[in-house]
C-alpha cells in the first residue's frame, strides 16, 4: 500500500501559552515537526533565546549542535519522548510547553534515569538472544538498509532483515523464533523485545 505523507502544521495562538514558559539563562528553541513554524513567533517573547530548529526523537542532532551557546532546551510539543532525548544527548536542563495544554514543565533526572534503565534491559535481552530479526524501514530518511547489512556482518547471532513500509507490531507474532527485534526505523516503535539501533551495546 503506497501512503502520501503531508506535512501538517497545527494552528496554535502563541500569546495564549508563552506566559507559562519559565526558563532562566539563555534558551535554545527546539520543536516537534508540527510546531516548528511557531518557533520565530516564540522567539519574539523570549528574546535571549536561538532557534535551534527540529527535533526528532532519534535525531537531536540540532540542539546538540547548539548546546554550548545555551544554559538550557525548551521543547515546543507534547509528549516526553523527544524531549527527554534532547536533555539526554546535550546534557541541558530541558523543559517542554504544550501549545494545546499550556502545561510546562521540566524533564526531570527520574525520567532520564527510567529510561537508561530500560535501554539496559533492553541490550541485556539482545545479548542473550540467540536469534535476532533486523527491522528496515523503506520509507525516506528512516531507509537504512545499507546499515543493516552491516550490522548483520557484525553480529555473532543468527540474524535475518525484515524490509517493510508500514509496521503492525502483531505481526511479528507470526515470526516466534525470533528472540529479539533491532529497529533500524522509527524508535517509537515499541515492544517488549523490540531494541532500538542506537541502543545497542558496542558490538565490537
Amino acid at each position: 500500500m503506497k501512503l502520501l505523507f503531508l506535512p501538517a502544521k497545527a494552528k496554535a495562538d502563541v500569546k495564549n501559552f508563552v506566559d507559562n514558559i519559565k526558563v532562566k539563562g539563555k534558551i535554545g528553541l527546539v520543536a516537534a515537526v508540527q510546531y516548528v513554524h511557531l518557533l520565530p513567533e516564540i522567539q519574539k517573547y523570549i528574546p535571549n533565546s536561538i532557534i535551534a530548529g527540529q527535533v526528532l526523537g532519534c535525531n537531536a542532532e540540532k540542539p546538540y549542535k547548539v548546546k554550548d551557546q545555551v544554559d538550557a532546551f525548551l521543547y515546543v510539543g507534547s509528549g516526553r519522548f523527544h524531549p527527554i532525548a534532547v536533555a539526554m544527548i546535550t546534557k541541558k536542563p530541558t523543559y517542554t510547553i504544550s501549545p494545546i495544554t499550556k502545561e510546562f514543565s521540566k524533564i526531570d533526572e527520574k525520567e532520564i534515569q527510567d529510561y537508561q534503565k530500560k535501554k539496559q534491559g533492553k541490550q541485556l535481552m539482545f545479548m542473550s538472544a540467540k536469534k535476532v530479526g533486523i527491522i528496515v524501514s523503506v520509507k525516506p530518511i528512516q531507509q537504512l538498509y545499507k546499515k543493516a547489512l552491516e550490522l548483520k556482518a557484525k553480529l555473532k547471532k543468527e540474524a535475518f532483515i525484515f524490509v517493510t513500509n508500514t509496521f503492525n507490531i502483531g505481526e511479528f507474532e507470526n515470526f516466534n523464533d525470533i528472540d529479539c527485534w533491532i529497529n533500524t526505523a522509527c524508535p517509537r516503535i515499541e515492544g517488549k523485545n523490540i531494541i532500538n539501533l542506537e541502543d545497542l551495546p558496542p558490538l565490537e
